[in-house]
């Protein structure tokens, strides 16, 4: 592909002929990223600087005579003086390059230079195009570096004014036809002279947008897979003692039996040390200069002898880390800046970390067998995959999972999550065939918008359970380096609903939902059967089935004699009704007149031991096998869990509980997932209405919010709120001012009675309970008695801004808001106004943009709901229109990201039509889009 001003010039020049050498902006800071390769490696883009022509030209060294025939359509074997120059002084605005690195070293080059509408070279508003090169080492081409660059320059030429990118490509450039094709901008492909023409619209389209996000889930699920399936693993900092953090790592691997190569590493060991087994290295160069590769290095050194560890393994080729080391972020300011060179460290030699101060990573799966971890025992293979931000937290997660004889299929604590954060897991588990469901311990949230998108994408397909913790400390733990986005709960809660995530309270309900969600099938509804032989276990179990909103019938009681057979067919008949879409089997120790008295050991004629009942389990999940749920809700019989959990044996794994609350608890929220999955498979719409100004409402907002406007922004006068509004088809009633009883009268007359007479002062609006409205004002006479009213009771009409509105047909008040969350976005609320939403907290959000399912879902999750559809026989309301609205207010957030308030109250919905009978509207400078740019991994 030709450059500018390369051998093949079209402007005719063969030097620095850039058109104007003005003084370059500052370094651009904010455009160095590191991004996620597609062999799951990592590469740092950066721009090119004049500091950098050394490594430019070992870069060009390193390239194949035929890529730079590609580059620059002649032979051109080195570059001169010039060149160098040319290619590494940019002014950062016309003139732009970037550099792909690994090791400090380039692996690629891409540059723009700014031209006006004939090509010419051109500078600042005067060229809204530019021609660009790339150029990638042959050593790492295909690995996606230059689609990865090409989304980076793409971003900096919007930044700069650039609207198109041009490109000629040799037709045997087959590669860099198709980085540019495969790209999803909208494009234009002409060919002559013997060379492909490309033009490039650099405005993201729907296709970019999902092109780019599906090469990152790729991407980050192949640099997790080399994290979690490595074929060697080397513990650095394993001592030649017993004991120890390293050495305990070391043989926790060995232990559990993993498949692939081990090795020790200690600056401490001479030639041919053996560990139990383990050859001993001072350090990973030497593995490598054996010709052996590290695919994972665990880093169990303190603190202060990490970056030599680490800059070691980065020289050696190792692909990824685990450290363990504590003394980072969790220990202050200067223990975060550490944190942050880790990182840049690690990923400036292309590796992934988890860490620090990690417990570290398990895989369960027999071709891999990786404990890498400070659990002492390999748990049973399983198929949940665990994330966790705690150490302590995951040894509860693994102890309860092989106390109930499951197990996870991967496991990662993450400690500090530096780096690899449970979006990274999500990228991994979405498509790993070993894992059937996720639970995930979360403390903070680096990236909620990419969190909601990749959950949403992940419980399509299994699901996702996860504890958020640190609810109400209004920061993150120590250690999590991460903006403190203090997201409200409702938000969070919002959040995950809408991606059909599972969200519960605490560890052990995460266990109970995730053992039910991998061992059985989803209920295909909220009925249920409950049988067992414990009338009262029975009672307790419908009890709490109602609670938690499912339809259970009357229990069905076997009797405390009930022998397995008996259990097995009262199953057998409940699962094949149609009537029934899942079964809780209670169970205690059954009693018979041959029973054992207490303390006996031994067994008569089947009758189990105290404590179990190995015949009853082994029958339970014989006549538990197929397509409906079942869960055993137990005791007094203490293995039976483990029994009825185990991998091995006939028939199903059934999940078991001691407590009915826990069992029909997850049941419920399996229903739930259950009827979310099925609503994802069909999505909703956002709709487009033909009324819609959205054109005339951005040139709206520019207007009311010119440049140099303050951070904090402006609320809109009333009437430029409701003309701003009724650009998107919500119609404000109209209210006049009435600064005195002749002015109230002239406006009710220009009006029509009825009417309404309020206070508009900003302590009376929404405060109904204060007095400040008078409604149903039938003529003159009882305007101007409640006007008296008012300014007698409350003040006079100077500080009350009194206003006369017609009056709106009955109906019920409720309250809609959208507001933007500088974290999640824009999010659209809903409630009843007044108390119920105010006092109770009584209200419903969804993440804009709402569909139509959205909106309707919306309408009918507030526990009000009932009013609006004919509670006590009143008529119900028109929530067609009530959804109308509530989708008009979610495309005005999310077309204009600076209406960052919107507050519509009351709305009052009658049974024919809706009211907007107040409203304000804020405008501010929006919060920065993370989420639409291009790929690039968080550095907090």
């Amino acid at each position: 592909m030709t450059d500018p001003q390369g051998p093949r010039d079209p402007q005719g020049a063969q030097g620095p002929q850039d058109p104007q050498e003005a003084a370059p902006r500052p370094y651009p800071v904010h455009w160095e990223a590191d991004v996620v390769l597609r062999d799951g490696g990592i590469a740092h883009i950066r721009p090119i600087g004049p500091d950098d022509a050394g490594r430019l030209v070992d870069f060009y060294e390193k390239v194949s005579d035929e890529s730079k025939y590609y580059r620059f359509f002649a032979p051109y074997p080195r570059l001169s003086d010039r060149d160098v120059h040319r290619f590494t002084h940019h002014d950062y605005d016309d003139r732009v390059g970037l550099a792909a690195t690994v090791g400090g070293e380039f692996i690629a080059t891409v540059r723009y230079d700014r031209t006006d509408e004939q090509g010419r070279a051109a500078s600042g508003a005067a060229g809204t195009s530019a021609e660009v090169a790339f150029l990638v080492q042959d050593a790492h081409q295909g690995r996606g570096v230059a689609s990865a660059l090409l989304e980076h320059i793409a971003a900096v030429a919007r930044e700069r004014g650039i609207l198109h990118f041009t490109a000629d490509v040799l037709p045997a450039n087959s590669k860099m036809v198709k980085v540019f094709t495969d790209a999803g901008y909208t494009q234009r492909r002409s060919f002559a002279d013997g060379v492909v023409h490309l033009d490039l619209d650099l405005e993201p389209t729907a296709e970019s947008v999902q092109v780019m996000r599906s090469r990152e889930h790729r991407a980050e699920a192949r640099s997790m897979q080399r994290l979690l399936r490595p074929e060697s693993v080397a513990v650095i900092g394993a001592g030649r003692r017993p004991g120890g953090v390293g050495r305990t790592l070391l043989r926790n691997i060995a232990a559990g039996g993993f498949t692939g190569r081990l090795y020790a590493v200690n600056h401490s060991f001479t030639t041919d040390t053996d560990l139990d087994g383990v050859p001993g290295f001072r350090s990973v160069r030497e593995i490598a200069a054996r010709g052996e590769s590290v695919d994972l290095a665990v880093v169990a050194v303190p603190a202060g002898q990490v970056p030599q560890a680490v800059a070691d393994c980065g020289e050696a080729g190792v692909r990824g880390l685990v450290v363990v080391a504590a003394g980072y972020s969790e220990t202050g300011p200067e223990g975060r800046e550490r944190q942050r060179e880790l990182v840049r460290l690690a990923r400036g030699h292309g590796m992934r970390l988890i860490g620090p101060n990690a417990f570290g990573v398990l895989n369960t799966a027999p071709s891999v067998r990786l404990n890498a971890s400070l659990s002492p025992g390999m748990p049973h293979q399983g198929r949940l995959g665990l994330f966790t931000q705690s150490g302590s937290i995951g040894i509860a997660l693994l102890s309860g999972l092989h106390r109930r004889g499951a197990g996870p299929s991967t496991f990662v604590s993450a400690g500090n999550r530096a780096d690899v954060s449970g979006n990274d897991l999500l990228q991994f588990w979405q498509d790993d065939p070993d894992t059937d469901a996720v639970l995930m311990y979360l403390e903070s949230f680096g990236n909620p918008r990419k969190f909601s998108r990749l959950a949403r994408r992940t419980a399509a397909a299994k699901p996702v359970v996860v504890v958020k913790g640190a609810l109400h400390s209004g920061s993150v733990p120590a250690g999590h380096a991460v903006p403190v986005t203090r997201i409200p709960d409702s938000t969070v809660s919002a959040l995950f609903r809408q991606a059909g995530v599972i969200r519960v309270d605490t560890v052990t309900e995460l266990l109970d939902a995730g053992l039910l969600l991998a061992l059985q099938p989803l209920p295909a509804g909220d009925r249920l059967a409950i049988l067992g032989n414990s009338e009262s276990l029975g009672l307790l179990t419908y009890d709490a089935a109602r609670t938690a909103g499912l339809r259970p019938t009357a229990p069905l009681d076997l009797t405390t004699s009930a022998a397995p057979a008996d259990f097995a067919a009262a199953l057998t008949r409940a699962l094949a009704d149609p009537a029934t879409d899942a079964v809780v089997v209670t169970a205690i120790p059954r009693v018979t007149a041959d029973a054992p008295a207490p303390g006996a050991t031994g067994t008569l004629d089947g009758v189990p031991d105290e404590g179990d009942d190995p015949v009853l389990a082994d029958t339970l999940r014989r006549a538990a096998a197929g397509d409906k749920p079942v869960v055993v809700v137990h005791l007094a019989l203490e293995t039976f869990a483990e029994r009825l959990g185990a991998p091995g044996g006939e028939g199903a794994r059934l999940p078991a509980y001691r407590a009915p609350d826990r069992a029909v608890g997850s049941l419920a929220e399996a229903a739930r997932y259950a009827a979310w999955r099925a609503g994802a498979a069909e999505p909703g719409r956002v709709p487009a209405f033909d009324d819609i100004q959205e054109a005339a409402a951005a040139e709206d907002v520019r207007r009311l919010l010119p440049p140099g406007s303050p951070p904090q922004g402006v609320t809109l006068a009333d009437a430029d709120a409701a003309a701003l509004l009724a650009r998107y088809g919500v119609t404000v009633r109209r209210a006049l001012p009435a600064p005195g009883p002749d002015a109230a009268v002239a406006a009710a007359e220009s009006i029509g009675y009825p009417v309404a007479l309020k206070a508009t002062a900003p302590h009376l609006r929404h405060r109904p309970d204060l007095g400040g409205v008078r409604l149903d004002l039938a003529d003159e006479g009882d305007l101007r008695r409640a006007y008296e009213e008012l300014t007698a009771q409350l003040g006079g009409p100077a500080e009350l801004l009194p206003v006369v509105q017609a009056m709106a047909p009955r109906g019920v008040d409720t309250v809609i808001r959208a507001g933007v969350d500088p974290a999640a976005g824009a999010v659209l609320s809903f409630g009843l106004a007044g108390p119920p939403s105010e006092l109770l907290g009584d209200l419903a959000h969804r993440l804009v943009p709402a569909t139509d399912r959205d909106a309707a879902d919306l309408v009918r999750s507030i526990k009000a709901a009932p009013l609006l559809f004919g509670w006590r026989g009143a008529e119900p309301v028109d929530t067609g229109a009530l959804e109308e609205l509530l989708l008009r207010v979610s495309l005005l957030a999310d077309d204009l990201p600076e209406v960052v308030a919107v507050r519509l109250d009351p709305v009052v919905v009658a049974p024919r039509g809706l009211t907007v009978l107040a409203a304000t509207v804020r405008l501010a400078p929006p919060p920065a889009r993370t989420d639409l740019g291009p790929r690039a991994l968080s550095l907090f």
